[in-house]
């Protein structure tokens, strides 16, 4: 829009020359001769969280959180009590306009509004021109969680998880802060960012995800969720027409990963207000998703645009169009949207698609998602092939390193089991050392008193020979004497002294001679107690 209206409140008749005369200078949203490539008929799964938990949680709140609740996040809670009609949106979808972001029944236009969603939610907080974009530089996952639930970082960083291309925490870690939070304030907090995760911004089921994180995080600074449940209900509906199908997990009601064109003007007449031709001027290529280089740039153009907002200033009559609207309507192109019939009126069911009945439409989703595991299994199954081949290696390895750590821990503990056995030995030896030792001190006490009395019987013997040789000479001269017994038993003295000494010399040499082979096997030792401590 002209910058002429920027910031102003204008009345019926400026608008209505400034839209006509763009609309006529730039044209349409699509030129007249377009092919619409949608498909036939729109398949619709209805998969939604299960949000029976959300209901007994609000259930058991007092009326003191619930008015807590009111005021901070406006009615949400009673769309925990809408019932998902699948048949209805199956048909309503067929009707879906994705050229204009309106549902086109014959000659009628319908849009939803903001102010329609504003009224829905019906938040004291939301102010409508603060609204919702993705910053440039967008807050760490952990650190909004950390602001929202007021929870340590190593306590969200445990919980967050990876699924598909977002980061997400689980409704079960969610559930378990609202149940035992000490501060009131943060206990509704993660109750409204479980709500907006789970019902309105479902992603994975029984996650809520990043996107919906950061969107929750502005909503306390007064920005308005509304425009951002308009667009992906836009997003939604289109990419179920343009794809042939598509999921509903609840209600997906602008822009947390996304953002696609709205046409104020269009619903003029939704309004009591005369309906004139709008301005759709690329509109058909106004949708984008919040990915490549240049979306942050659309973005902050968006966000300045709603900075400088007319408003229309009109007087309600009944539902009325000018000739221009009518002309422009009955030429315009609209993308594969179901005609009635020009034989007459019939009922709206006729004017359905004709689609597969429900068990063959199961029987395609299953067949879709069939293929989809498959497909996964055999790149998982590739994949761990890989994985084997890089992990068989450096397993091996291991396994080497296994085997030589074992056979080195058995040579130790042989050496050990040596190294005892030594020891064991060797004290048997000091023992026997030692007792050789004590009985070599012994013998060598023998041998000394031996030696002693030996001599002492040399000197006998020497003073016996005297007394020999004395009688012998007594014994001439005494030839008158019987001497002979006497001489008789001095030399049995003397035999048996001799004996005496002879077997005394003998028992020292074999003492001898056995302290010689005990100090030789003492050497022994002693070397093999050395080489053993060595390598101990």
């Amino acid at each position: 829009m002209e910058n002429g209206l920027f910031d102003r409140v204008e009345g019926d008749a400026n608008v209505y020359r400034w839209s006509e005369q763009t609309q006529l200078e730039k044209g349409d949203s699509i030129v007249a001769g377009y092919m619409s490539e949608l498909s036939d008929y729109t398949r619709i799964s209805v998969t939604q969280n299960n949000l029976q938990e959300l209901k007994e949680i609000w259930d058991q709140w007092g009326n003191e959180t619930k008015q807590l609740f009111y005021g901070n996040y406006g009615d949400l809670p009673y769309l925990l009590d809408v019932q998902v009609d699948e048949h209805l949106f199956r048909a309503l979808a067929q009707f879906w306009n994705p050229t204009y972001n309106c549902f086109t029944f014959g000659e009628v236009d319908l849009v939803p509004t903001v102010e329609e969603y504003t009224a829905l939610l019906h938040c004291p907080r939301f102010q409508s021109d603060r609204i919702y974009s993705r910053a440039a530089c967008v807050p760490a996952f952990w650190k909004k969680l950390m602001t929202i639930t007021g929870m340590s970082e190593q306590w969200i960083t445990a919980r967050i998880k990876e699924k598909g291309e977002c980061k997400c925490i689980s409704w079960d870690a969610l559930k378990g802060l609202i149940l035992t939070h000490p501060d009131e304030t943060k206990k509704v907090d993660i109750f409204a960012l479980s709500l907006y995760g789970l019902m309105v911004f479902p992603r994975a089921l029984g996650y809520v995800d990043e996107a919906t994180t950061d969107l929750f995080h502005q909503l306390g600074k007064g920005v308005t969720s509304v425009p951002a449940i308009l667009a992906e209900t836009f997003r939604s509906l289109s990419a179920c027409r343009k794809a042939g199908g598509g999921s509903f997990d609840w209600v997906p009601l602008l822009g947390i990963w996304g953002a696609i064109g709205y046409i104020p003007l269009l619903m003029l007449r939704q309004h009591g207000l005369k309906q004139f031709v709008p301005v759709t001027h690329g509109l058909a290529q106004s949708e984008f998703v919040y990915r490549g280089a240049d979306y942050k740039k659309k973005v902050s153009e968006i966000s300045s645009a709603w900075n400088k907002t007319c408003r229309l200033k009109g007087i309600a009559i009944s539902p009325a169009t000018t000739l221009e609207y009518v002309e422009w309507r009955g030429r315009r192109t609209s993308d594969n949207i179901p005609k009635p019939s020009v034989e007459g009126a019939r009922p709206i069911e006729e004017y359905l698609r004709v689609m597969p009945s429900e068990l063959k439409i199961m029987k395609q989703e299953f067949e879709r998602k069939n293929l989809e595991l498959e497909k996964r299994i055999a790149k998982l199954k590739e994949e761990k092939m890989y994985l084997s081949l890089d992990v068989d290696a450096p397993k091996m390895e291991v396994e080497k390193e296994r085997k030589e750590k074992r056979k080195i821990e058995e040579d130790r503990d042989d050496l050990k089991e040596h190294y005892k056995k030594v020891q064991v030995s060797l004290k048997r030896a000091r023992k026997e050392v030692q007792e050789g030792r004590t009985r070599a001190e012994y013998w060598e006490r023998k041998l000394q008193e031996m030696q002693s009395q030996n001599l002492a019987l040399e000197e006998e013997n020497k003073g016996l020979k005297s007394k020999v040789t004395e009688l012998g000479r007594s014994l001439w001269w005494h030839r008158s004497h019987d001497s002979t017994g006497e001489l008789h038993q001095s030399r049995g003295q003397v035999k048996e002294r001799d004996h005496v000494m002879g077997e005394a010399v003998a028992q020292i040499r074999e003492v001898a001679e056995y302290v010689r082979d005990l100090a030789i096997r003492a050497d022994v030792l002693s070397l093999m107690y050395g080489s053993s401590s060595d390598i101990g």
